[in-house]
Order: C-alpha cells, then sequence, then structure tokens
C-alpha cells in the first residue's frame, strides 16, 4: 500500500462561537425520558412544547392532495404568492392591520426566520437585548451568528416583560442594535398589554434599535386576544409560525413580516440557505387558515388543562407562578425545595416518572430555583402528572 506523501495533522479546531452553543435542555430531558421508556418505563411528557394534537385533518387533506397531485419542487425563495398574500389577510382580519403580501417571507418555522432575520439586520458582533427568563434558542442562535445576547432580567414588577426604561438602562451601559420581545411568552405564559408592546416599540424607534416581535404563541390566549407590534409599529419585524396554534411543529413552516426595504436582502439570504420553504408545508399552511374550527377545539383542551392546574399544583405545594395568560406552559418557582432545578427536574423524573424542564433552560441567572411545564397534552396526562409530583413531593 502506497504511504501518503504528507503525514496527517491533526484536525483543526471546531468554530469558537459554536463551541459556546449551550444544549437545548429542554431536548435532553426528552433523550432521558425516552430511555426510560425504552426500559418499560411510562413517563408523562410535560417538558416539550409541543401540542400532542395530531395536525387538523383538513390540513394533512391539502397536503395529500399536492402529494397526490405530484408536483413537489422548489417555489420562490419568498414562499408561494398565495400563501404570502393569505398570511396578509390574515392580519387584517386578525388585527385590523394592512401588510402587504409582498413584505411576507415564508420561513422554514419560526427558527429558519430568526435566522434570516439577526443576519439581515445586525453586523457581527452586535448587542440584542432579550428577556432572562426568555426562549433559550434566542441566547444561541445569537451566538453561533457571532452576536451578542444581552439577557435582561425581568420579574413579576414589569410582569416578566422588557420596558423602555429597561432597555434604555441596558443601552446606556453598552449601545444596544435591536431588541426581542415574545407575546406570549415561553416560559412564562405572559402576554403583553398592547400599551406595553406601544411603549417598547416606541423606545426603540427613538434609540434608533431594531424592534423583533415573536408572535408563535398568538392565538393561544385565555382572557384577551393577543396583539401585534405592527399594531405600534409597522416597521416592526415579525416572527410567527404555525406550529403551535395549528399543531404543524413537524412541518417546519413560518413567516416574517418585515419592513419592504428588507424584502430582498432576506430573499438572497434564503436563496443561498434553503432556496425554499418545503412545498408540501408551504400547502399544509396555507390550507391551516381554513381550519380554526379544530384549532380552537384543541385549544379549548388547553384551557381545560390550564384551569386544573391553577388549582391543582398549589393543592400538592407548588403554588408560586404567574397566571398564564398564553401559550401553554406554567413557569413554578420551586426555591422552597430545592436551588438546583437540574437535580429537582432529574429526581422527578426518575423517581415520579413525570418530565418537565429546568429552569436553567430559560434563565441562566436565576433558573437553578424555577422549572416549566408544559400542559399541551391530555387533561388525563395533566391529572397523572400532579398526583404523581405531589406523591413524589410528600416523602421529601
Amino acid at each position: 500500500m502506497q504511504k501518503p506523501l504528507i503525514a496527517p495533522a491533526p484536525l483543526p479546531a471546531l468554530a469558537e462561537r459554536a463551541e459556546r452553543v449551550a444544549p437545548f435542555i429542554v431536548m435532553d430531558v426528552m433523550n432521558q425520558a425516552a430511555a426510560i421508556e425504552r426500559r418499560g418505563g411510562h413517563v408523562v411528557h410535560m417538558e416539550v412544547g409541543q401540542p400532542s394534537a395530531p395536525t387538523p385533518a383538513s390540513i394533512r387533506a391539502a397536503a395529500a392532495q399536492a402529494l397526490e397531485d405530484g408536483r413537489i419542487g422548489y417555489t420562490q425563495a419568498l414562499g408561494i404568492d398565495s400563501l404570502r398574500a393569505r398570511i396578509a389577510r390574515h392580519y387584517r382580519e386578525a388585527y385590523g392591520v394592512d401588510v402587504a403580501a409582498e413584505r411576507v417571507v415564508v420561513t422554514t418555522g419560526s427558527s429558519g426566520g430568526f435566522i434570516l432575520a439577526f443576519l439581515a439586520c445586525f453586523e457581527p458582533g452586535a448587542r440584542v437585548a432579550i428577556t432572562a427568563p426568555g426562549y433559550p434558542a434566542y441566547r444561541n442562535i445569537l451566538i453561533a451568528l457571532g452576536l451578542e445576547p444581552v439577557a435582561i432580567e425581568v420579574g413579576p414588577e414589569t410582569r416578566f416583560a422588557l420596558t423602555p426604561e429597561l432597555i434604555e438602562r441596558a443601552h446606556r451601559e453598552k449601545p444596544l442594535a435591536g431588541v426581542l420581545t415574545m407575546s406570549p411568552a415561553n416560559p412564562t405564559g405572559v402576554v403583553m398589554a398592547p400599551q406595553a408592546i406601544a411603549e417598547v416599540a416606541s423606545a426603540c424607534r427613538r434609540l434608533g434599535l431594531w424592534y423583533i416581535s415573536d408572535e408563535i404563541y398568538h392565538g393561544l390566549t385565555y382572557e384577551a386576544p393577543a396583539t401585534t407590534a405592527l399594531s405600534a409599529d409597522p416597521d416592526a419585524i415579525i416572527v410567527n409560525s404555525f406550529s403551535k396554534y395549528y399543531c404543524m411543529t413537524g412541518w417546519r413552516v413560518g413567516w416574517l413580516v418585515v419592513p419592504e426595504r428588507m424584502v430582498r436582502t432576506i430573499e438572497r439570504l434564503q436563496q443561498n440557505f434553503s432556496i425554499s420553504v418545503p412545498y408540501l408545508s408551504q400547502v399544509a399552511g396555507e390550507a391551516a387558515f381554513d381550519a380554526t374550527e379544530e384549532c380552537e377545539a384543541i385549544k379549548a383542551g388547553y384551557a381545560q388543562n390550564r384551569a386544573f392546574l391553577l388549582k391543582a399544583l398549589p393543592e400538592i405545594g407548588l403554588s408560586d407562578f404567574l397566571p398564564v395568560d398564553g401559550a401553554f406552559y406554567i413557569y413554578l418557582d420551586i426555591g422552597r425545595y430545592s436551588n438546583d432545578s437540574m437535580a429537582f427536574c432529574r429526581s422527578v423524573l426518575e423517581e415520579a416518572q413525570v418530565a418537565i424542564t429546568p429552569g436553567l433552560d430559560f434563565d441562566e441567572g436565576r433558573g437553578a430555583r424555577t422549572v416549566r411545564l408544559s400542559f399541551a397534552g391530555s387533561l388525563a396526562e395533566c391529572e397523572e402528572a400532579v398526583s404523581r409530583i405531589g406523591g413524589w413531593l410528600k416523602k421529601r
């Protein structure tokens, strides 16, 4: 055998910014739960933010018909024209806001939307304000793209939402380039009031910052409807998805609404990253807007779960949480039991066989004493989870 002319050298180091990306802890919890189930255990899943209901039948039927028709190919990078127009119509019908279809970009879920928006808005090293607690992928996507997440601690005094004062303080310490809010929020379930959104939008405009609003849980509110940031600022960047309200997590289809001057930039990025969002998912997304009756029935189940948990959790000693305005999460303070949420969740999983998520996924500073429960499953699962956790707490 011929010897190589050049001796092999050690492989180069991996990119430092990629190495800094933390694991998405909830996915690790899912893996641990799956291992227990492979051993014959029966885990109640309250860890993952995923609807347990199947995608509504009418949506699946539209995709099946498209598959039967046989043409499954690329589409325009910005998305199918009819879907973009239908999303624009949704803003008129749901919010009374006029949005030109040309400003709508179909994306590979909200995750793809964030990557496109961050790349279009921010230079390397730019600082972007997010909340703590908040959705961990914001932080990790920003780091992976060479940007700097600025986690601003929020608490009950502001209903766990950013305020102009918090934004201005962070901007004075070191200039920001943008602000990202989420309403309804993950993990807290808090919905920002219209006035609060307007005040954040005004502060961003005054300070010359990009304002990005994550509205993926719109449709899932229990007291009052959510407000789109477009109502306050027509130039706000909106990120949304069919994943949550429409039960389409695995379809990986969402959208952006962006200022007109940004459209061509995002189109070029999409052309090079993915060419287009999968055709079948776009067909399904367009059909989703006509599946309201099925989606509202699923939402009624979440409302039932919410009502049960708000009553039952305090009865087992878990009473420190905010009213859950929207989404399908309860964010609990477990400080009376533990200051190590990772160990707490591991014990609940191994001993009670209920999967819940440590708060460290959402708040690196204070998450050691918090956990998140998802109530996107059935009422029977919520009842079983409370029974198991209650019994487990009594033994501690």
